[in-house]
């Protein structure tokens, strides 16, 4: 097994010790978030992916954020965690 590698974009002189999350076994009826950061073509990217994630019969749900320049609201990362068993996000310009 090949050991997992993050790269951070932050460009973080020094990175926090970060535990990745647990991957699903499988996408077999589960519900998959697409959050859109509101990037220009971000919006294309998602189009793409759960157009390949329908073709597995994968229940998709899409979210965006008001604003790149700023996190999620809470109210949106909480309907997110409740509804979805992963999430997609793109970063796109």
């Amino acid at each position: 097994m090949t050991e997992t590698v993050l790269i951070d974009p932050t460009n973080e002189v020094s990175r926090p010790d970060r535990e990745t999350a647990k991957r699903l076994d499988s996408l077999a009826g589960r519900t998959i978030g697409l959050l859109d950061i509101s990037k220009a073509r971000g919006d294309v990217f998602l189009n793409h992916i759960e157009d390949r994630l329908a073709s597995q019969q994968v229940n998709v749900l899409r979210f965006t954020k008001p604003t790149f320049t700023k996190v999620a609201p809470v109210d949106l990362r909480q309907q997110i965690r409740e509804r979805c068993d992963a999430v997609i996000e793109a970063l796109a310009d």
